[in-house]
């Protein structure tokens, strides 16, 4: 082994002993008895956030933890009583109409699971800061922002507390390109309305920002 080789292998070694490695190592995924944890997977429409979330509850029940996966009232897209991807995998739930709820029926479990969060009401931060305290890990899905490109719901404040946030993306349908962005192919309706690709269509910040530009412009009396 040359000197070279050999001080960059002692380097290497000497690294992973370290914080700065511990700290962009994975994190494991069985809670402790000291704390849970909170994590969020946060992104547009058609990114894989409700698929990422059936992936890590199922490596959950693989390493023998309760799991409970949970979804608002909301959210009768496909089935009442499971969380179901675009592309129809899906794992059992319970529906719950609020936070307070949520905390009720979550306690005791090793794991939790929140789907389409960006739909429950402000008091869900309480409450997964409580789970988590008691020494569950809760794993949160939703959509970070609304259609109008704004903050959706409770989930800027779910990003803030959790010890990991996971930005996941689509693909833009008309460049190809990440897409951060879920556009609505409609106008009105207010702020929620269910929908899939007939109804939304991931776009990239290019692309979306052109159409916010163009759509202000439309407005009467609006010049720039």
């Amino acid at each position: 082994m040359s000197d070279m080789r050999r001080g960059f292998v002692v380097a290497v070694v000497d690294l992973c002993g370290t914080e700065k490695y511990k700290m962009f190592q994975e994190h494991t995924e069985v809670p402790t008895r000291r704390s849970g944890w909170i994590e969020v997977i946060a992104g547009s429409m058609f990114s894989g956030k409700t698929e990422e979330l059936i992936r890590r509850a199922k490596r959950a029940q693989i390493a023998k933890l309760s799991v409970q996966i949970f979804k608002p009232g909301i959210d009768t897209r496909y089935a009442e009583d499971a969380v179901v991807t675009h592309d129809r995998a899906s794992l059992d739930c319970q529906v719950v109409q609020s936070s307070d709820q949520l905390h009720l029926l979550a306690a005791g479990y090793d794991v939790v699971g929140i789907d389409e969060a960006q739909f429950m009401d402000e008091g869900i931060v309480e409450v997964v800061n409580a789970l988590a305290n008691a020494g569950t890990r809760v794993i949160i899905a939703g959509l970070d922002m609304d259609f109008s490109g704004k903050p959706f719901g409770p989930m800027p404040q779910l990003m803030a507390v959790a010890e990991f946030v996971t930005k996941v993306h689509a693909i833009c349908v008309r460049t190809g390109e990440l897409a951060h962005y879920s556009h609505r192919l409609e106008a009105g309706q207010g702020t929620i309305l269910l929908g899939s690709q007939s109804e939304y269509e991931p776009l990239s910040r290019a692309i979306f920002s052109k159409i916010q530009a163009e759509q202000t412009n439309d407005v009467p009396g609006h010049s720039d």
